[in-house]
């Protein structure tokens, strides 16, 4: 995850979310617990989902499975305070798609995180709806990388 220095800079996401740290985040060295990076990360993940619902037309409610997350963990993150999270889109597979996410507090990137995302179908793994795809397509990480 860290080969990309692109990942470690806030505009590169498409789409970004800012979310308050509680205190039962923290540790008892006073930093960010590395479970609460991990919830952190899943909140975004599922906001994200959800927004993708309500991007446009109405599309039919995807099933995920999520088959992957890996976390790096970079810098102390620090409470009180607020952390923000970008999402990006990294690869569009046939039924399945990895999401790059990256938590940023006091303009610093802190931790990085990917997931790949399986659609489901009623028997198991299913191509992904073209809707879905087509909305997926509109959060592509930004690598800033001229076509």
């Amino acid at each position: 995850m860290r080969h990309d220095p692109a990942r470690l800079h806030a505009p590169a996401y498409p789409w970004s979310i800012t979310m308050e740290t509680r205190y039962a985040d923290m540790d008892p060295n006073r930093h960010l617990n590395n479970v609460a990076i991990s919830r952190f990360f899943e909140e975004a993940r599922v906001r994200f989902n959800w927004h993708l619902l309500t991007a446009g037309p109405a599309i039919s409610r995807p099933r995920y499975l999520v088959a992957h997350v890996s976390v790096d963990y970079l810098e102390e993150g620090h409470y009180p305070g607020t952390v923000d999270l970008g999402y990006g889109v990294l690869a569009i597979g046939t039924s399945s798609f990895r999401a790059g996410m990256a938590m940023f507090q006091h303009d610093k990137c802190i931790a990085l995180c990917e997931s790949v995302l399986v659609h489901r179908g009623e028997t198991g793994p299913a191509p992904l709806p073209g809707p879905l795809r087509d909305r997926l397509q509109a959060y592509l990480f930004n690598t800033g990388a001229s076509a």
